[in-house]
């Protein structure tokens, strides 16, 4: 009864299609489906888009507590989304990836940045020890200065 079991379930998982992940994404326009948290989007073709050189608290992490700021930079992702009408543009540094799969990549709306701004806001930290453009990390450093100054959000 238990091989039955297993050779159905089997069969099914074998004829049922899975909405999988493009294994590459191009620079550009693309629609987001929503947002996970204030770090991560998932955009509508099943990509998960992880923000590139920044670190929000963790709001929705399995098995964690949600920290603080963490809400509140979610909010942040969100809003900015829904003022791009869930279409964002792509641009990415030298990784493409993270140990996650997850695709590493700039977000804008026109030339607004949500990385940055997310940093500006006192909701991200800027990860200078990662691999990316060194122009980018000297930005994400001077919003993260101004967001201390100001004594903004973390």
């Amino acid at each position: 009864m238990l091989g039955l079991c297993f050779v159905l379930w089997r069969a099914s998982s074998i004829m049922v299609p899975r909405s999988s992940a493009p294994e590459q994404l191009a620079e550009g326009t693309h629609a987001v489906r929503r947002d996970v948290d204030g770090d991560t989007i998932l955009l509508e073709s099943g990509a998960r888009i992880r923000l590139q050189g920044i670190n929000c608290p963790e709001s929705v992490k399995p098995n964690w507590p949600v920290e603080p700021w963490g809400p509140e930079a979610s909010q942040f992702t969100k809003e900015f989304l829904k003022r791009a009408h869930n279409q964002v543009r792509l641009t990415f540094s030298t990784e493409r990836k993270d140990r996650y799969d997850r695709f590493l990549a700039f977000v804008w709306d026109g030339d607004v940045m949500l990385n940055e701004e997310l940093v500006r806001a006192g909701l991200a930290d800027a990860r200078t020890d990662w691999n990316y453009s060194p122009v980018m990390k000297r930005r994400f450093l001077a919003a993260q200065d101004e967001a201390r100054t100001a004594g903004r959000g973390i």
